[in-house]
């Protein structure tokens, strides 16, 4: 399928986008309007974008039906400030439930059943039940267009971040287990970061990896290694010695066809052990 935005009927392109763009986090966003009335809508065009300063970017959309604006963009224009609280598992469907269009001045708060709590440096306040709230002034508003569909650039500034104590691991850190965040995708369908879900990847960002370019070619042709594996593989910054190999065959009794140590060499991938796969790969490589 190739898609041109310029022909493309808008609800298509839409699909496209927030299908393939995914999984994205999701800014629960509370604002006021000038007279104190509380909005809370979620917005899955959102991220982080600088640490110094702390800058979080969300978007309201125009509407694509009718070009209309929303509640939250208009109490930003007369208010400047927002809270963007963290959605995780536990609250994800009264999340849902906020995204309803209600009629302006309606309480988000109220039809989600969550719980509104007052911030200390701005008016908005923030979702109780939510994990991590970013309390927030507005330094810019940027519209993407001015048709149905075109995004609005909400450029928030964190001036305080709220951290439930019951997420953090032993080093004070966000444990991502503990945190259980939700993510959008696309149509009705969302992610959960829990389980098999999350994992993680050794960063080469303190070292310099040989590269798959430098892996022998009979290893990097393999009909069992993926393309994860090369990466791995290629994440080290020097291999085994020939002693090593060698030494680390015989300790382990290696034997068996080529195929079949590639195949043990993939488990120990997989369990993250880099070395132990580089010695199985290289002594297959000698036979």
């Amino acid at each position: 399928m190739i898609i041109d935005p310029n022909k493309e009927e808008l609800s298509k392109l839409h699909a496209a986008l927030v299908g393939a763009v995914a999984p994205r986090p999701i800014a629960f966003a509370s604002t006021v309007d000038k007279k104190g009335n509380v909005n809370l809508s979620p917005f899955s065009y959102f991220n982080i974008f600088s640490v110094n300063p702390p800058i979080l970017i969300f978007a309201p959309a125009r509407r694509g039906r009718d070009n209309t604006t929303k509640d939250t963009h208009e109490n930003l224009l007369e208010v400047p400030e927002v809270v963007i609280s963290t959605v995780n598992y536990p609250i994800v469907e009264q999340m849902s439930l906020s995204s309803t269009e209600y009629d302006k001045g309606v309480n988000e708060f109220i039809k989600s059943g969550l719980t509104p709590v007052p911030s200390e440096k701005v008016k908005p306040p923030r979702v109780a039940e939510s994990p991590v709230a970013f309390e927030c002034k507005v330094n810019k508003v940027e519209p993407m267009g001015d048709q149905g569909g075109a995004g609005i650039l909400v450029i928030c500034e964190v001036l305080l971040v709220h951290i439930d104590d019951a997420i953090l691991d032993k080093n004070q850190v966000i444990d991502p287990y503990k945190l259980d965040a939700v993510a959008r995708m696309g149509a009705n369908w969302y992610a959960r970061a829990q389980g098999d879900a999350i994992f993680e990847i050794p960063k080469p960002l303190r070292k310099l990896g040989i590269g798959v370019d430098q892996i022998p070619e009979s290893i990097r042709n393999s009909d069992v290694l993926t393309g994860n594996n090369l990466g791995r593989l290629g994440n080290v910054e020097e291999l085994p010695t020939a002693d090593e190999v060698q030494s680390y065959a015989k300790e382990q009794k290696l034997k068996g066809e080529k195929v079949e140590l590639h195949q043990q060499a993939k488990q120990h991938l997989e369990n993250g052990e880099v070395l132990e796969a580089w010695k199985i790969l290289l002594f297959a490589d000698s036979l």
